[in-house]
């Protein structure tokens, strides 16, 4: 009976020390050719996630007629005209008793704003999405926003867009992070047909929902982003959404007054945040279903309505008037207090909507207050507080920057919108560990990081880590002698190395064990009780990410590193030699030292 060595996939017939799987080329980038696959998909999904948001849009624009109005038609219409009744409460309450059932009886995936829940799909579920999602999340959205809920569509489009995304690659043979590529080229793709802004869409895949940064997702998402924006003008319309042509110019000192807004900005989101989190332990305590709660969150919709009924839905006319219209600063007050208060019901009620639009509104309508008390027009200011209070909330700060820029088309904004956002985004990180997304997702009990940075192991060659010095077991050791060696000996696996020193195998405290139980092996050398199958080594020219992953593959905790051109052993990797160059990178993160001293007085 001969040991039995670690399992490899190499090629039957392999010499002895050969590497158990090919020798990936080392390179900037690991795409390959199945990126063309890709992104021929993503062209499929960023159609599909166009045209699932002109559903989106059609559904809430006839439910809003139909509730408001009384009209079953999808012509826009604003609901500053609407008058105080006691349907204005009625209405939102029974749109959240329909979503509570939708959500019970349906999938309880469509509550909330859709972000966290496809974050959540993407690091936990294996990019799979369900087709109840993909059809009770926009009809759950539609009703609830035609009912007065004080949101957007953007969070719901991600999750539908994604859903779509999802389920098409589930009809092939991908990995799961293929499925992650599809999955967000269609959220991409969505957005982008809503607002216009295919670079704010792909931006937002980077900084949120791809959690890496490589060719072969980011490629597919843009494709798909830019498949969307060819459907927009026959879906939408061209041109920005909210045309825009403010003055940008400053003095010297007015960046500084951006980054000041910005802080602002920050602080009233970090506020927003723990009201929102603050208002869903208290709906937690309730003595009641989850699925009456929106119910409830929709009665505080109602009542808000009845103070500023333009509180009340979307609210795309309003920040239109804050960037370009002449507004009462009583009238600002009164909008953003009650959009705050009603949207923070609603949200944390576990109904459905988004979270963007209100975060423009609630940021723009801060700005334009700020505005009114610092140079140019309150309008410009506005924007600034759109922009860094969607940086700050979402920890997005380049997707704030230009999504600010594609919604209005002025391009001559990038500075001041960089200064706001970045300073908007430092605060939020600084007072907060979580975000308004992912402290959901963190509540659940799955913890997150939203930092990227390039994996230490790959950066360093096996060779710069590996033990030279390697204990050794000769071939031709008699049983006996290497059963002495393996079970008196430091280690648990052992090298055998020929005359010349070339790898043939490896043994192991098991196979002495084996060697023993079996008995009568005095007569036989090490090299006639092992395996000569392929060995699961590493080189010294391998990346340590590739010794990793051998050591993954096979189970072993030490593999030999030898010669690829004749299979001498020349060292051995561990795992000890892994926490070695952590540790390095970890030092190098926490370790301050000056380089160039302060000269001294003598």
């Amino acid at each position: 009976m001969k040991a039995a060595n670690a399992k490899s996939d190499a090629a039957p017939g392999a010499p002895p020390g050969a590497s158990p799987a090919p020798r990936r080329a080392l390179g900037d980038f690991t795409a390959d050719r199945r990126l063309l696959m890709l992104a021929a998909m993503a062209l499929v999904v960023g159609s599909g996630g166009a045209g699932a948001a002109w559903v989106l849009i059609r559904l809430i624009t006839l439910t809003t007629n139909l509730v408001w109005f009384g009209r079953l038609d999808v012509v826009s219409r604003s609901l500053d005209t609407l008058t105080p009744s006691a349907w204005m409460v009625a209405a939102p309450v029974l749109g959240g008793l329909v979503i509570g059932l939708m959500a019970r009886f349906g999938s309880e995936k469509i509550r909330g704003h859709g972000i966290p829940e496809a974050i959540e799909a993407i690091l936990i579920g294996g990019s799979r999405m369900s087709p109840k999602v993909a059809v009770l999340k926009p009809i759950s959205s539609a009703i609830s926003i035609g009912t007065g809920g004080p949101f957007g569509a953007e969070g719901p489009i991600i999750m539908t867009g994604g859903a779509i995304g999802s389920l098409f690659a589930q009809f092939f043979h991908l990995s799961a992070a293929e499925r992650k590529t599809l999955l967000v080229a269609g959220a991409a793709a969505g957005m982008t047909a809503i607002f216009g802004t295919p670079v704010a869409a792909v931006l937002l895949a980077v900084e949120l929902l791809l959690f890496e940064w490589r060719p072969r997702s980011f490629i597919p998402v843009a494709v798909a982003a830019v498949a969307a924006t060819a459907w927009r003008p026959l879906l939408f319309g061209t041109g920005p959404l909210f045309p825009f042509d403010a003055d940008p110019l400053l003095p010297w000192w007015g960046l500084g007054l951006c980054a000041g807004l910005g802080v602002l900005a920050g602080l009233q989101s970090g506020l927003l945040t723990k009201l929102l989190y603050g208002l869903e332990d208290a709906f937690e305590r309730l003595p009641i279903h989850w699925m009456w709660w929106p119910a409830l969150g929709g009665l505080g919709v109602g009542l808000g309505g009845l103070i500023e009924p333009r509180a009340l839905g979307v609210g795309y006319d309003v920040i239109r008037d804050l960037l370009t219209g002449h507004l009462v600063v009583q009238a600002v007050l009164v909008l953003l207090a009650v959009k705050a208060a009603i949207w923070l019901v609603a949200l944390s009620s576990g109904t459905s909507g988004g979270v963007l639009a209100p975060l423009l509104i609630l940021g723009g309508a801060m700005g334009w207050l700020v505005g009114q008390v610092l140079p140019g027009d309150p309008g410009f200011w506005a924007l600034l507080g759109m922009a860094a209070m969607l940086g700050g909330t979402m920890r997005s700060p380049l997707t704030a920057v230009i999504f600010a820029v594609e919604l209005t088309g002025d391009w001559r904004m990038l500075a001041p919108l960089l200064a706001a956002s970045a300073a908007a985004y430092a605060t939020t990180v600084l007072l907060l560990k979580r975000s308004i997304l992912t402290e959901k997702i963190a509540r659940r009990g799955r913890h997150i990081t939203r930092e990227y940075g390039v994996d230490p192991y790959e950066l360093v060659r096996v060779a710069d880590v590996m033990v030279q010095a390697v204990d050794t077991l000769p071939a031709n050791l008699p049983i006996p002698a290497a059963v002495e060696v393996l079970q008196a000996g430091r280690h648990q696996l052992y090298p055998v190395v020929d005359a010349s020193g070339r790898l043939v195998g490896l043994a192991s405290r098991a196979d002495a064990l084996a060697w023993r139980v079996e008995g009568g092996l005095e007569a036989q050398t090490v090299a006639e009780r092992i395996s000569d199958a392929a060995l699961p080594v590493a080189h010294p020219d391998d990346v340590v990410a590739r010794a990793v992953d051998v050591m993954l593959a096979t189970g072993q905790g030490r593999i030999p590193v030898t010669d690829p051109t004749d299979g001498r052993l020349v060292g051995l990797l561990a795992r000890k030699d892994l926490l070695r160059i952590h540790a390095s990178a970890s030092q190098a993160e926490g370790e301050r030292k000056a380089y160039f001293a302060p000269m001294r007085k003598t």
